[in-house]
């Protein structure tokens, strides 16, 4: 949401990490499709891309898996992995997602992302 829906704002994700290391959290993990790592398109502009690669070196930002078929980008469900990691790492989601068909396919996971999900906006770069 940083980048107003017009662009991926890498920056939006170093000022959420940024804010929790400031509070102290060390272990945080960002969730981003692989396809971003390539060349932004003028149908998917992206700023800041190099943000990403700072991430990944420090072990803080995962890309999950995607491919191309016959041309075509195929994604894996990336929301699987984050409710699980959290899950399994007793974490918090943030996310502005409400995850309702994860909620609907297994039962713990609809308490713990009903208790554990963090919704969020930014206020500028706040």
């Amino acid at each position: 949401s940083h980048g107003n829906k017009e662009v991926f704002s890498c920056w939006g994700i170093q000022l959420a990490v940024d804010w929790f290391r400031e509070r102290g959290h060390t272990y945080i993990k960002v969730f981003v499709p692989l396809w971003r790592k390539e060349p932004p398109r003028q149908d998917s502009p992206i700023a800041d891309q190099h943000i990403l690669e700072e991430l990944e070196k420090q072990s803080v930002l995962v890309y999950t898996p995607s491919r191309k078929v016959k041309g075509k980008r195929v994604v894996c469900y990336d929301d699987r992995y984050i409710v699980k990691v959290a899950y399994e790492t007793d974490g918090v989601i943030v996310s502005n997602d409400h995850y309702r068909d994860l909620q609907n396919e297994n039962p713990e996971w609809k308490w713990f992302i009903e208790q554990r999900l963090l919704m969020y906006s930014f206020v500028s770069n706040r």
